[in-house]
């Protein structure tokens, strides 16, 4: 019930504004830069988020946002990141978590990383489907929007470095408890959905708090297209 309770706040169109907002930025945000991206009053927005962080959506804390300290630097402002905690809702009560750790466990102890990855390289093509290999990163940031990773572009078109980062790893559960065997399965599904021939490739570079894989303009096409 406190999950179903929790999801539940999210049903007024402000709030679930203000999360969505936060959520995007993977940093903390202060009460004023909310109320402004959303287009609401301050007050408005202080009670809402809030009321996010009552139900556990949101984790608060106070910092001082001019970055300057002693004297004069004003009083510390609330701040709101995303709460690091799962929440799920399944009626009646299904446990697929636990189905998919004791899986994964299975093929760790067998040593079956690589048939997993040949597995998971063969579902990302099927869910491609007869499209293509993706050929932009804008293409690349919808198709990841829609299965949860959470994209955001990382460094402006023609700079030397042009990829998509992911906040968020659908696999995030099972990944804390099998890395190896999860993050390359997650690596191998997404080599498949985008294919390794194209302009735009997956690959491995872990960062703490995100997901395990970056998706970027491979350089060598990238100069191939400019000619």
């Amino acid at each position: 019930m406190e999950d179903i309770d929790a999801i539940a706040v999210l049903q007024d169109p402000v709030r679930r504004r203000l999360y969505e907002y936060v959520v995007a930025q993977g940093r903390e945000v202060g009460r004023n830069e909310a109320a402004e991206a959303t287009g609401v009053a301050r007050t408005l927005a202080a009670h809402h988020l809030d009321r996010l962080a009552g139900a556990g959506l949101l984790e608060s804390g106070s910092r001082r946002l001019s970055g300057r300290t002693g004297p004069g630097a004003g009083r510390p402002a609330k701040v709101y990141t995303r709460a690091r905690g799962e929440r799920s809702v399944s009626l009646p009560a299904r446990d697929y978590r636990t189905a998919a750790e004791l899986l994964a466990e299975a093929a760790e102890q067998a040593g079956l990383d690589a048939g997993l990855c040949a597995a998971a390289r063969r579902r990302g093509e099927a869910l491609r489907g007869p499209a293509g290999p993706c050929g932009n990163l804008e293409e690349a940031l919808e198709v990841l929007a829609a299965r949860g990773y959470e994209p955001y572009r990382e460094g402006a078109e023609g700079e030397a470095v042009e990829a998509v980062r992911m906040r968020n790893c659908p696999f995030h559960a099972v990944a804390e408890s099998f890395p190896p065997l999860v993050c390359g399965m997650n690596l191998a599904l997404l080599e498949g959905l985008f294919g390794t021939e194209g302009p735009v490739r997956a690959r491995m570079d872990a960062r703490p708090g995100e997901c395990c894989v970056v998706v970027e303009v491979v350089a060598e096409a990238s100069k191939n297209n400019l000619h």
